[in-house]
């Protein structure tokens, strides 16, 4: 794990403590028993947390008030401020968070039959610089700790209100989560604690542009989620075009470093590929995909272009994009059209961007 940063304003005594979810259990551990806490009291802390997802140490009321003191004089618990909701007319509801610093992420809570699926951001901003999509534009500004990614989901839960669950979370919200492996390490951890989140494995999906080297380590260390890469073209001169992550490891070197996860992994690999009018969506590109894939174990989900303010980009057809399934599914490949919620709300993929936003309050914008 990074070594914990203080904000910037750590001239108040209360930003010198540390963001308490941070920590994964056995670092919890270590810090209670060095103190002579009982093991015990970290599992405790650790259900509070997240199950019961408290906002206040006070009302962990089965530990001792010495205990919880000693609590809140080292940390606080990660509230991130929401300054911005806005829903849109599928229900899913998109969330603007100010974080210590007054940066601003974007959250989505998006509502399924049964359960709702959290899409969390994990950088403010990011690097890779993908063509299509409005977070690029924002450029890398930092890093997200791991308590700042799973209060996404802690704040999200605490939104359900008709008795469902939080069962699913996708890292597909702001920033590449593999440029920031440490900290995403640690945030999977704590949300498939038994006495945290308890979410398996089979429930988390982390989305990559691609970055190779961190392909290679999450295939090496055996990251326990669902790997979604976004690939987006069938040749490196279009990819290039749209995805700069190209031009240092291309297609072949990407989907050598997918082939290194082992083929026992228990978690299909997603490829994730955007159709672009004219760009992307051509039939015969669909023959170029089974060819490129042949041989993973793997899915592909097809995603008709969500356009944005400015974006040059626009989707095909929803008849069009189901004539590009076909030809995968007729040839053995499992392909998804997938149509991205809330796009009414700029809530869908690609459309997130909190870009010079500070930690002032912003309207709410509701669908219809």
């Amino acid at each position: 794990m990074e070594p914990l940063s203080l904000p910037p304003q750590a001239a108040d005594p209360a930003a010198l403590r540390a963001n308490i979810k941070d920590l994964t259990l056995p670092a919890l551990g270590d810090w209670l028993a060095a103190r002579g806490e009982k093991p015990f009291r970290a599992r405790q802390v650790f259900q509070w947390l997240y199950q019961h997802r408290v906002a206040s140490f006070d009302t962990m009321t089965s530990l001792s008030k010495s205990l919880r003191a000693t609590l809140a004089e080292g940390f606080h618990l990660g509230e991130a401020e929401p300054v911005a909701r806005s829903e849109s007319a599928d229900g899913s509801v998109k969330f603007a968070f100010a974080l210590a610093d007054g940066r601003q992420i974007e959250t989505v809570l998006m509502p399924n039959l049964t359960h709702y699926t959290v899409c969390v951001s994990t950088q403010v901003g990011c690097a890779m610089g993908c063509d299509f999509c409005a977070t690029a534009k924002m450029g890398l500004v930092r890093n997200l700790s791991p308590g700042e990614i799973v209060q996404q989901v802690v704040a999200a839960a605490r939104a359900v209100q008709d008795g469902k669950i939080v069962r699913n979370v996708v890292f597909m919200g702001m920033g590449e989560p593999l440029h920031n492996f440490d900290n995403l390490k640690a945030a999977l951890e704590i949300l498939q604690s038994d006495h945290g989140f308890g979410l398996s494995a089979r429930r988390l999906t982390v989305s990559t542009s691609g970055l190779v080297p961190a392909i290679r380590r999450y295939a090496r260390e055996g990251l326990r989620a669902n790997l979604a890469v976004s690939l987006n073209g069938v040749d490196d001169a279009v990819r290039a075009r749209l995805m700069p992550v190209n031009r240092r490891w291309n297609i072949a070197a990407l989907l050598d470093a997918c082939r290194e996860i082992p083929s026992h992994h228990r978690y299909r690999i997603t490829f994730e590929y955007v159709l672009m009018a004219g760009l992307t969506d051509a039939l015969e590109d669909a023959h170029r995909l089974v060819r490129l894939l042949h041989g993973f174990k793997c899915k592909v989900n097809l995603i008709p272009y969500n356009a944005y303010p400015g974006s040059p980009y626009r989707p095909p057809s929803l008849e069009h994009a189901q004539a590009f399934q076909r030809i995968l599914l007729d040839r053995g490949l499992l392909a998804t059209v997938r149509i991205s919620k809330g796009q009414d709300i700029q809530a869908a993929c690609g459309q997130l961007a909190r870009a010079g936003r500070t930690a002032s309050v912003t309207a709410t914008t509701p669908a219809g």
